[in-house]
């Protein structure tokens, strides 16, 4: 199963590169947000990432609704943030 697990962009590390630090669930991570080059995302926005990559881009009630129906979810859950705790992007 894939999910998409809300992220909130706390830094823009190479935009560029279309790259950024998105903190999910207390984890941070760099990960792409090319897909999403056309929102003028910023700082304190909130994405649906998936292994390391922004997929679209939600506002913070959306993010929290998404966020406490996905972690009812149990084992899907927790495998998607295992997957992103160990997501790198190059």
């Amino acid at each position: 199963m894939c999910l998409g697990i809300p992220g909130k962009v706390v830094e823009l590390t190479d935009p560029d590169a279309y790259l950024a630090k998105v903190d999910v669930n207390g984890i941070r991570r760099t990960i792409s947000i090319r897909l999403l080059a056309d929102t003028g995302l910023d700082i304190g926005d909130w994405v649906l990432v998936h292994v390391g990559f922004a997929m679209a881009k939600i506002d913070e009630r959306e993010a929290t609704a998404t966020l406490d129906a996905v972690q009812k979810m149990g084992q899907a859950y927790r495998d998607e943030i295992d997957a992103y705790r160990s997501s790198t992007v190059n």
